[in-house]
């Protein structure tokens, strides 16, 4: 009991700071310095919150609508959403030898989602290590590419920033169409798109990767392994997918060559995945690509990294429990078996996701009754999962720049809950019952 009142307090303690920095990017975002076009509180709140949850929805264009300054803010958010701002704080306290206690290591933990508080600060560094060198590789072969088109300033700002956005799966860029020139660029798509699959894929794991490949750990883990076997199956699922329904469509990739159509749907399923770049018109997908991308961004990446939903492990404990259900037997997957606690706290995280997404989903569809539901659906569900992809306003802003007020602070909710997580979220919601000591009979339910 005593655990997860603390659990709770540690939560609240998290999404409280997150709120804050939201609100004090948003101030920032208003003042003249940061924006070249009038942009108003809501919208500024809406952008900030956008890049804290590294979601990428926009209702003001990155690219035109913000100064250098603006910008700068922008991507300062998105680094300390992918982080966290526990991590960055306590790094700090780390470089002036400043001691954490207990207190400070427990929110570390629950931030980067780590196993428990022994050696947590060692992680904290290495994880330091890695985003930093992930991001510099990132940013330097984009440059060679960038540096090739434009003036050396702006090919350099440009590459650090599509690097880090990239990376904490943030969607945001400082093109004005986004990626769309760079559609059939072999170079750019797959330097972007291993960037999203590797913060997507967790800190835990690219740490465990890294051993293994120096020798210095025997075997992967079982959530790494069901991680990068998940992920590798959901990313060409979803490619197959898109590229069979958009086949033929003229608006989508049916103008493209063989190659680029392979290229483009594989380019659009990783971005399901939690970032929100796009290369082509989302708008112009046919309605099955639409729902399947829906369902794609609810499952979203792994857990203790940048990426959002109700997480690949979630789905995976699922199938799996169900599949030894009918089949019988003890519920296993790579030879080890899945603990009950994890199995309930599974179901949890998708029967809440599942019916908080429909409750919102309702709530647009009464605001914005002239815009038809299947959209709606596609935005909800990138702004749970801290997506980023949208069909669009018709030009180059999310379709959430045509929603009332009532929806814009609808969708900041949706983003800010997918950075905390649904499942610490219905956990601030929800008051803890005091423990009975009382025994219940047992009653017959028919199913």
């Amino acid at each position: 009991m005593k655990e997860v009142i603390s659990d709770r307090k540690t939560i609240r303690i998290l999404s409280i700071g997150y709120i804050a920095i939201a609100l004090i990017g948003a101030f920032l975002l208003t003042l003249n310095f940061a924006h070249k076009n009038h942009i108003s509180f809501l919208d500024a709140l809406f952008t900030s919150t956008s890049a804290i949850s590294m979601t990428g929805l926009i209702v003001k264009n990155t690219a035109t609508d913000f100064t250098f300054y603006g910008q700068m803010i922008i991507l300062a958010l998105i680094q300390i959403g992918g982080f966290g701002y526990i991590g960055i704080g306590l790094f700090i306290f780390i470089i002036v030898r400043k001691k954490i206690g207990f207190e400070g290591k427990n929110l570390l933990k629950e931030s980067l989602i780590y196993p428990n508080m022994d050696g947590v600060l060692r992680f904290l560094k290495k994880i330091v290590i890695f985003v930093v060198l992930i991001e510099f590789i990132g940013a330097i072969l984009l440059f060679f590419k960038f540096i090739l088109i434009y003036d050396f300033k702006h090919a350099l700002w440009h590459s650090i920033f599509h690097a880090i956005s990239a990376f904490n799966n943030a969607g945001f860029s400082t093109f004005e169409t986004g990626l769309v020139d760079f559609k059939t660029d072999l170079y750019v798509n797959l330097i972007i798109t291993s960037l999203i699959i590797t913060g997507g894929i967790g800190y835990f794991v690219i740490l465990e990767l890294y051993f293994f490949q120096k020798k210095r750990l025997a075997n992967l883990s079982l959530h790494s392994k069901l991680v990068l076997s998940g992920t590798a199956i959901l990313i060409i699922f979803a490619t197959l997918l898109i590229f069979i329904f958009e086949y033929h469509n003229t608006k989508s990739i049916g103008t493209l060559s063989f190659f680029d159509k392979i290229l483009t749907s594989y380019f659009t399923a990783v971005n399901y995945r939690t970032a929100g770049f796009n290369t082509i018109d989302l708008g112009a997908l046919k309605d099955a690509s639409l729902f399947f991308g829906s369902l794609f961004m609810i499952i979203g990446g792994a857990p203790g990294g940048t990426a959002g939903g109700i997480k690949i492990t979630t789905i995976i404990v699922l199938f799996v429990y169900t599949y030894w259900i009918i089949k019988g037997g003890r519920i296993r997957v790579f030879s080890q078996e899945i603990p009950q606690e994890t199995i309930n706290k599974a179901f949890t995280i998708t029967v809440s996701s599942i019916f908080y997404i429909l409750v919102c989903v309702t709530l647009l569809s009464f605001f914005e009754d002239k815009i038809q539901f299947l959209p709606l659906l596609f935005e909800t569900s990138s702004a749970f999962a801290t997506v980023g992809v949208s069909i669009g306003n018709g030009g180059t802003l999310s379709l959430s720049a045509l929603f009332s007020t009532n929806s814009k602070i609808l969708i900041i909710i949706l983003m800010m809950s997918g950075r905390i997580g649904i499942y610490a979220f219905f956990l601030l919601i929800f008051r803890q019952e005091k423990e009975k000591f009382i025994k219940y009979p047992q009653g017959k339910v028919y199913l």
